[in-house]
């Protein structure tokens, strides 16, 4: 994308970490902000703050699971801006544990916000970018899915969280090429952040009553809880600057977005590990005494 000035930037999650700080990215680069989030406080705390920016806002409060809310979002977008030139399906919430001790409320709440939060996204805004595309020469879109280092590995005890990231980098590939036949002037990239000072530790807070969890947390839950705050909130890249790279990857085109290459090192074993049909490589290789620990907690050893 050649400029960002003067266009439209739709942004689910847009109440806090990434969401939040490409908004204001967005704000700063002189584009029309649509800010949609699941908690109307925030959302109204945030949307004040981008359009004294001096942006043009539209809040718009809804659960991305929800098909019929993220079309009336996609309503709400053209009726007041037109077709959006960048979309960033961004929210996420987290979850842990033995993959076996989810329960079906586990599953329906992480892959209805972290995977149809993406697909709806994708579903409602792409038709309408297109739309645009064959009307106006001009017209540049870009599509940009959260995903997760989750999505490129499967560290134990995450199991619910890793199966909805993956899908969204499948998501998010797919899309890259599906969009590459039919038009070159829109395109996807997907974000895979490690672990970042986000608030998704604490997604929780937002989880509906009606799949709320009766049973008191497991054992693996309450581990994986206790690490996943101790590792997001031990980040040393901060949420601004993966807002950052992820404008600066859509001005490049460049599909892939990540917030610490280093973690790559992991992927390149993983897909080793595929290629020569071995079994999947120790995760905390290189990191043993954190396994050591994990699985001394997981079987109760003192």
């Amino acid at each position: 994308m050649k400029t960002f000035k003067g266009r439209t930037a739709v942004i689910t999650g847009a109440a806090s970490g990434f969401g939040l700080e490409a908004s204001r990215i967005a704000a700063r680069e002189g584009m029309n902000v649509v800010m949609a989030d699941v908690q109307q406080d925030a959302l109204a705390k945030a949307a004040d703050e981008i359009a004294a920016l001096g942006a043009a806002v539209l809040p718009f409060r809804l659960d991305v699971s929800k098909a019929a809310e993220v079309e009336a979002l996609g309503a709400a977008t053209a009726a007041r801006f037109g077709a959006p030139h960048l979309v960033f399906n961004n929210a996420g919430v987290g979850t842990g544990g033995l993959i076996w001790e989810a329960t079906v409320k586990d599953w329906e709440w992480v892959i209805g916000v972290n995977l149809m939060g993406v697909a709806h996204g994708v579903r409602v805004f792409t038709p309408m970018m297109l739309a645009a595309a064959q009307k106006d020469p001009g017209f540049e879109g870009h599509i940009v899915n959260t995903a997760s280092m989750a999505g490129l590995l499967n560290p134990p005890n995450m199991g619910v969280y890793n199966v909805s990231k993956h899908a969204v980098v499948s998501l998010s590939e797919t899309l890259y090429q599906d969009l590459s036949l039919i038009t070159d002037q829109i395109s996807a990239s997907v974000l895979c952040p490690f672990f970042v000072p986000t608030g998704i530790n604490e997604s929780h807070r937002n989880r509906p009553a009606e799949l709320a969890d009766d049973a008191a947390p497991t054992r693996s839950q309450l581990i994986q809880q206790a690490m996943s705050n101790k590792a997001v909130g031990s980040g040393k890249i901060n949420a601004a600057h993966v807002a950052q790279f992820v404008f600066d990857a859509v001005a490049a085109q460049r599909f892939y977005i990540h917030s610490h290459p280093g973690a790559l090192a992991s992927v390149q074993t993983r897909m080793e590990d595929i290629l020569q049909s071995r079994n999947p490589t120790d995760p905390f290789v290189h990191k043993p005494e954190i396994g050591v620990a994990l699985r001394a907690a997981l079987r109760g050893v003192t």
